[in-house]
């Protein structure tokens, strides 16, 4: 292994956790603390999807692709459950859960190694290596979080804030 290798090892791994850990979990937090029961299970329509449902369906995503596959642990996802779910189960318990998988994974992520990206997977039929296990959580809880950005700035109708930053270049922000 050459220190080309490990330091590209390095960079994917962490340019991931700050996708995933340091951008995409706390906004989304945010964005479910900052609303009501019945917001966070609103769908705008039978063919759509809740918040309520989204953070179900990542905690299995992210419990299924990263967590579980690479501690090599048993898959006890039930991905139509994610969906099929109408409320009764309070924001703060999907936080919580999420939190909890989250947490994991960037355990996961701390110890994962160069061997470990390029081993191959089975992830729900499909066979991966470990970098697009990755890389598929990374996207998946991106594509995911910008619907539920989208969703709560719909119900709660006003910008939530998170590109304040961008103020500053004149640019104007949502």
């Amino acid at each position: 292994m050459t220190n080309i290798d490990v330091n590209m090892t390095e960079l994917f791994l962490d340019h991931s956790r700050r996708k995933l850990l340091e951008q995409y979990w706390p906004r989304l937090r945010a964005c479910a603390e900052s609303l009501t029961a019945e917001q966070v299970w609103w769908r705008p329509n039978a063919a759509s999807n809740s918040i309520g449902n989204l953070m179900l369906h990542l905690n299995g995503n992210v419990r299924q692709w990263l967590v579980d596959s690479f501690n090599r642990s048993e898959d006890k996802r039930d991905r139509a459950a994610e969906f099929a779910a109408e409320g009764g189960i309070p924001a703060s318990v999907l936080l919580e859960r999420l939190g909890a998988t989250m947490q994991e994974a960037s355990e996961v992520l701390d110890r994962l190694t160069q061997a470990d990206l390029v081993a191959p997977y089975k992830i729900q039929g499909y066979h991966v290596s470990g970098l697009e296990a990755v890389y598929q959580v990374v996207e998946h809880f991106g594509l995911h979080y910008g619907q539920i950005l989208y969703i709560a700035k719909n119900v709660c109708g006003r910008n939530l804030g998170f590109f304040s930053e961008l103020n500053k270049t004149g640019r104007r922000t949502q």
